[in-house]
């Protein structure tokens, strides 16, 4: 079982790449918490990829990071990859080579990893003590370096980023797209979009319904209407349609409940997770972000 912490708190030696090898930084396997025995993952080879563990500075810490790209010069464009609550395991990592597989740069940050990693425990309420710890201040930063840290490669199209996330990672989609003008487009899988009810006046907290004025570049919503998040669904169309972002758009499964483009949970359902990868790709390439253009 790997973890990035000790007991005590991270020391810097512990996300040193050089010291602990790029194997040891993720976990080798699938989210414990969420991992079906039924399941069937997809399974994506690396032939013709480039396979890396990265790392770069962010407000003070080294960030680690899973890089899959195409072999080659480029330069390419780039996917940044925001994870579930479960942080950067198998199913992350195989989504970034299925974008590698298709002429993206894909980088998956590991923004837990500066309290813990998630993925090889199966306790929730350790898993959401990490998450929590993780506040959107925080994320929004690590978002923003790893924005800034692909357009120093030259093997990246620097004006060619975009963005997607699932689940706690959709949320970041939604926040990322609305603070970041280098972002060309953007994909949010389930994510949060609203204030839940009730939830506490708490100015650290960023809902992208309440922050819709201020969308860089266009976001494609996908969520499933058997998932509670699609609740917040209206609110969010409501909120794109008074700030006149026409060029979003939020598609509702009438089938797909939480979580059903993960292909290792009991949550996913085959037929809307090609739709919702498709309906993405062809989103991306509407907004400048072809790997053939």
């Amino acid at each position: 079982m790997v973890t990035l912490t000790r007991p005590e708190g991270s020391s810097p030696e512990d996300l040193d790449l050089t010291r602990r090898g790029v194997a040891a930084v993720f976990f080798s396997g699938y989210a414990v918490a969420a991992l079906s025995a039924e399941a069937e993952p997809i399974h994506t080879d690396e032939a013709g990829l480039v396979i890396e563990t990265v790392s770069y500075p962010s407000q003070g810490f080294t960030l680690p990071a899973y890089l899959a790209r195409p072999e080659g010069r480029g330069p390419f464009p780039a996917i940044v990859v925001a994870s579930e609550i479960f942080g950067v395991h198998d199913y992350i990592k195989d989504v970034c080579r299925r974008l590698a597989k298709l002429g993206y740069v894909a980088l998956a940050p590991a923004f837990f990893v500066r309290v813990g990693d998630p993925a090889p425990l199966s306790d929730m309420a350790a898993i959401m003590k990490i998450v929590q710890a993780a506040s959107d201040q925080q994320v929004i930063g690590d978002v923003d370096a790893s924005i800034a840290w692909l357009k120093r490669q030259r093997y990246v199209k620097a004006r060619e980023i975009g963005i997607t996330g699932f689940c706690w990672g959709g949320g970041v989609t939604w926040l990322a797209c609305e603070s970041f003008p280098d972002l060309k487009a953007g994909v949010a899988w389930y994510g949060k979009m609203v204030r839940p009810p009730g939830a506490p006046n708490d100015p650290t907290r960023l809902w992208p319904a309440e922050m819709a004025t201020q969308l860089k570049c266009p976001v494609l919503g996908l969520y499933g209407a058997k998932d509670r998040l699609a609740e917040g669904v209206p609110t969010m169309r409501a909120a794109l349609a008074a700030a006149g972002k026409t060029d979003s758009e939020i598609v509702v499964y009438p089938d797909a409940g939480h979580g059903f483009h993960a292909d290792y949970r009991s949550s996913y359902n085959a037929a809307d997770a090609a739709d919702g990868w498709r309906r993405m790709l062809a989103f991306f390439a509407a907004h400048g972000l072809s790997p053939k253009g």
